[in-house]
């Protein structure tokens, strides 16, 4: 699988200008590109295309290939307060990750195809849909980023990265896998008063952001933190202010 500006086929791209596509083994052709992006979206595409997975995180997938197959759909979109992403928070009643604030997403389907071509750039649009209600027609795919491990969970998740070029409505659709849905501007993000570090009662810690009352933190507040730093949007704050998670998280 490639990343950045090409387009997958299972590992052989055609060069068609900045842009490429691919035809997919799968029901849909699925096309990658960074073609008529606004220009503050550069430098995320530029990410996509030179990040290194040890960059990212210290979490990689196992060598032996295990771990359970799937992907994150990272939503960029345009506000009232200007760029933004799209989160959701997950329903408390779910056996992984529960009551936490993430990227839609899950966990690959068979139709979705393989994990190595187009299966997690299907599998992030469907889920999206599934869990936000959004229109997958309305979202243009310009890049991947490496994937990344979450131990406690054991799965291997693929960033996908979006640009929400025809906004639609979105909301909670299932109640049993989704708590609340919203999209969060990004200078809330790289405002140094809501950038804290979370430590968990195992004594790890991590970047997170205050989101109102919320807070982001583990896996999604790592990308979050690495997609800032790469593309250039981090603003200095303050590391030693630390925010506690409760027992159960």
């Amino acid at each position: 699988m490639t990343r950045g500006s090409e387009t997958y086929d299972g590992g052989a791209a055609t060069a068609a200008g900045s842009a490429r596509t691919a035809e997919a083994a799968g029901p849909a052709e699925v096309a990658v590109t960074s073609r008529g992006l606004p220009a503050w979206l550069d430098p995320v595409a530029e990410v996509a295309r030179s990040v290194r997975p040890e960059q990212l995180s210290r979490f990689l997938p196992p060598e032996s290939g295990a771990g359970r197959q799937s992907a994150v759909l990272i939503l960029f979109g345009e506000g009232e307060k200007g760029p933004e992403l799209l989160l959701m928070e997950r329903a408390g009643s779910l056996r992984s990750h529960a009551g936490q604030l993430s990227f839609p997403g899950g966990a690959l389907d068979p139709a979705d195809g393989e994990p190595e071509t187009t299966g997690p750039l299907r599998a992030a649009l469907r889920e999206a849909e599934e869990e936000t209600g959004l229109d997958p027609s309305g979202v243009q795919v310009f890049g991947v980023l490496p994937r990344l491990y979450i131990p406690v969970s054991n799965f291997v998740v693929t960033p996908v990265l979006g640009w929400w070029r025809e906004p639609s409505a979105v909301g909670v659709v299932d109640s049993a896998e989704t708590a609340s849905v919203f999209t969060v501007p990004v200078a809330d993000l790289t405002d140094p008063a809501n950038r804290v570090t979370s430590v968990h009662p195992r004594g790890h810690s991590g970047p997170a952001f205050l989101v109102g009352p919320a807070l982001v933190w583990g896996f999604t507040a790592g990308v979050i933190d690495k997609i800032l730093h790469y593309a250039g949007w981090e603003r200095p704050w303050d590391r030693s202010r630390q925010v506690p998670l409760d027992w159960h998280a």
